[in-house]
């Protein structure tokens, strides 16, 4: 092991390695593996909880937009942890709702890119409507600093 360092505010251990035959260098991640946590699909059925999936969906909203892997891996982290605060079984909806929440924190066009496709939008109208949502929650914030 040539460094270890702990990541994603203290929930695993990130480690840099060296193999003794070729000496080539590559890292690991130890996370402790929490137990428990099922997703209730749709349409009834229970799965096992995947942080891979939670990764994947929040990659893919962010493609080529200015944020980096270790900002993707902490806002998996503080999805699954607010995951985990409701329970051991909690609904597809919570997990959608949670992505959308960290997105907008993170990035407002990949948040739009995950809304139009979590709340299946099916005209244009209704990338309007959300718009005008996101940008209604931001504008208080401005009157306010421009009044001071």
């Amino acid at each position: 092991m040539v460094d270890s360092r702990s990541v994603e505010e203290g929930g695993a251990i990130r480690r840099r390695r060296e193999c003794a035959a070729c000496h080539r260098r590559y890292t690991t991640f130890e996370r402790v593996e929490e137990l428990g946590l099922s997703i209730i699909k749709r349409d009834g059925t229970k799965e096992p909880y995947r942080r891979d999936k939670i990764v994947s969906g929040i990659g893919k909203a962010l493609k080529n937009r200015p944020v980096t892997d270790e900002q993707v891996a902490a806002a998996a982290a503080r999805v699954e942890a607010r995951l985990r605060r409701k329970g051991p079984n909690v609904t597809s909806q919570d997990v959608g709702l949670e992505v959308l929440a960290e997105l907008k924190k993170l990035d407002q066009v990949a948040y739009m890119r995950f809304a139009s496709v979590y709340k299946d939008f099916q005209e244009i109208t209704d990338f309007e409507r959300e718009l005008g949502l996101l940008l209604q929650k931001r504008e208080p914030a401005k009157r306010r600093a421009s009044r001071t």
